[in-house]
């Protein structure tokens, strides 16, 4: 028996064990211009804005260097959840559609973002989300 644990000792501790891995859903990005495509922050029409989700708990946002809204830590989870956005000048709802994957890492991925609201229009550009205010 002295034999086969110290014949094992050596594979357990020898054995790579797979590193604990995590992959963030994509980063969604929010772009405000109005109908001749002039971005709403940079030209100083919005200057407050905010979002909350579905439990009243504020989505931290970093405004990027080309006036651009990156929404922190959403889409984490797996499901549906709801969103309002508030600003000075308009307020819409959206929401995320999420899922767990498991590509070697385990993870969640946006599946979709549904925007509803009066006076938007919403182009997906590749990367970001270009919400139009008409």
């Amino acid at each position: 028996m002295k034999k086969f644990i110290l014949f094992l000792l050596p594979l357990l501790l020898f054995t790579a064990c797979g590193e604990d891995c995590y992959n963030a859903p994509q980063p969604v990005v929010f772009e405000f211009v109005n109908a001749a495509d002039e971005n709403l922050i940079a030209n100083g029409t919005i200057t407050t804005y905010s979002i909350q989700d579905e439990n009243q708990t504020g989505v931290q946002l970093t405004k990027t260097s080309d006036n651009r809204v990156l929404l922190e830590n959403v889409g984490a989870y797996d499901g549906t959840k709801n969103y309002k956005f508030y600003s000075n000048v308009k307020l819409f709802d959206f929401s995320i559609q999420s899922s767990e994957f498991n590509s070697g890492c385990e993870g969640f991925q946006i599946n979709k973002i549904t925007f509803t609201g009066v006076g938007i229009d919403v182009k997906d550009e590749n990367g970001y989300y270009k919400i139009i205010f008409q």
